[in-house]
């Protein structure tokens, strides 16, 4: 019996195991891109590009909702229901912030004549950093459902699971922001 339940106990749960897939496949995805953009950049027609201030305003606001996603995870984990819903209303704003100051960085940038059709250069900038916010706007779609929840009274299921996978989920969106910035100013 023993024996049965440790190998239970160390089994992924299968809800993990398919967010790390999704992950995996992000993760592919913008290895893809930033590896085209490296090969793209040498061509004789690249033009270089100044990130806007927005970006950076952008950065602190994910970074900021990622600690107030990780107290509510642990406010929930205390049962600290209220504190729970607080913090995830608060990581809920921080994420919709990133969002628009993404839109205020892009509206800088097409204002600079930085346009689609302006040079493959940018069109990357736009696909990269465009594909990043759809991740984000996915993972705000997540915490709307969980505020749904937080504040519903039928649920009564008092797992953690939902909420350890969008905590997961956040980081990652968190720390592959912080890698695009840095290989956008690194990489030019």
């Amino acid at each position: 019996m023993l024996a049965g339940a440790m190998e239970q106990k160390n089994k992924i749960h299968p809800h993990k195991f398919t967010l790390w897939v999704g992950i995996g496949s992000i993760l592919m995805m913008f290895a893809g891109l930033t590896s085209a953009y490296i090969i793209k950049r040498n061509q004789v027609n690249w033009e270089t590009f100044e990130l806007p201030v927005a970006f950076w305003w952008s950065t602190g606001a994910i970074l900021a909702s990622s600690i107030t996603l990780f107290l509510a995870l642990r406010s929930f984990k205390e049962r600290q229901v209220h504190r729970y819903r607080m913090l995830l209303i608060s990581t809920l704003v921080l994420g919709l912030l990133f969002i628009v100051l993404q839109i205020v960085g892009f509206a800088n940038i097409w204002a600079q004549g930085i346009t689609f059709t302006g040079s493959v250069s940018y069109s990357f900038l736009y696909t990269i950093v465009g594909l990043h916010a759809l991740h984000v706007l996915g993972g705000i779609i997540a915490l709307i459902v969980m505020l749904f929840k937080a504040y519903s009274a039928k649920v009564r299921n008092y797992s953690v699971v939902p909420v350890e996978l969008i905590n997961t989920y956040w980081h990652f969106v968190d720390i592959l922001w912080i890698y695009l910035l840095a290989f956008l100013i690194f990489i030019r």
